[in-house]
């Protein structure tokens, strides 16, 4: 069915870069306060390694939740050795090594497929606290974030956990927008995967266009629908912006390269509101989001 998002019917936009620093969260937290004049909306940020979004949004905590992943857990007493575990596992979390059975929590994806595939059930999963998830409210805006633990190493099950939580407490017709993990690998596709709409933010500079070149192919991969925005125009060349136009690759804005937007970014104060012409790019963005057509 095709649906049209005027109306912000179950929007979900994601946010996203080939390489960090070329300013996802600038543009998702002054990009949530331009829809929050008119509309309830919920910003996340599901770069659960580093967040930095609520610098920007300074809203009253309302909750905050421990969360957890699912690993296994060795019962020696009814234990076999079979070595079915070892051999199911594919992410060589459990290994057999003689009489032992040694879990690696570090490398379990909580797939179950151990504990579900042992025939004598002696591997039953338990929690592991992995990271935090905080909620907060401003006005109309709703930000979570989410933050893993320090020493934990994968991102996934917290990014979806986190995705899952916005899913069932908050209703379709509330924009969303979503501040993804920086690069290309695991956790960007997590975050991006369910999205309506992909916003790739890039930087035009030989760097940019090399990582902006990955995502736009991770995309492709995922077959979804995306645009650019170009931050820090003026700078380098128009390398990107040729690339752009030779693949029919929507450029949704261009946002001007000022030394006012560092000074308000290192204050932790939001940009559009300052520079008009900042907030007439943002403003391009809103109007074409609102105009697409998705398949839902």
């Amino acid at each position: 069915m095709i649906i049209n998002l005027r109306g912000y019917k179950k929007m979900k936009i994601a946010i996203a870069s080939g390489k960090g620093g070329t300013g996802k969260t600038t543009l998702s937290t002054n990009l949530t306060a331009l829809f929050a004049e008119t509309e309830n909306v919920v910003l996340t940020d599901l770069d659960v390694e580093e967040p930095n979004s609520g610098l920007f949004i300074n809203g009253i905590l309302i909750k905050e939740d421990i969360m957890y992943k699912m690993i296994p857990n060795w019962n020696e007493s009814t234990c076999s050795l079979c070595g079915a575990c070892q051999k199911n596992c594919n992410f060589h979390a459990v290994i057999q090594l003689g009489p032992q059975i040694l879990v690696f929590p570090e490398l379990c994806h909580s797939c179950y497929a151990c504990s579900e595939l042992c025939p004598t059930d002696s591997l039953p999963m338990i929690k592991q606290r992995m990271g935090q998830l905080k909620q907060f409210k401003k006005d109309k805006i709703t930000f979570v974030e989410s933050r893993l633990d320090v020493g934990q190493e994968q991102a996934v099950p917290l990014i979806g956990q986190t995705i899952e939580y916005i899913e069932k407490n908050f209703p379709s017709d509330i924009v969303r927008i979503f501040d993804s993990p920086p690069g290309t690998s695991c956790p960007v596709i997590e975050a991006t995967k369910d999205a309506n709409f992909i916003i790739l933010v890039t930087e035009p500079t030989p760097f940019g266009l090399h990582d902006m070149k990955l995502a736009v192919e991770t995309m492709k991969e995922l077959k979804k629908d995306f645009g650019v925005v170009v931050n820090r125009y003026g700078i380098g060349n128009d390398e990107v912006i040729d690339y752009c136009k030779e693949n029919n690759i929507p450029i949704l804005a261009k946002i001007p390269n000022t030394r006012k937007v560092a000074e308000l970014y290192s204050k932790g104060e939001l940009v559009y509101t300052e520079l008009p012409e900042v907030k007439l790019e943002l403003q391009k963005i809103k109007n074409y989001i609102l105009n697409l057509k998705i398949n839902n």
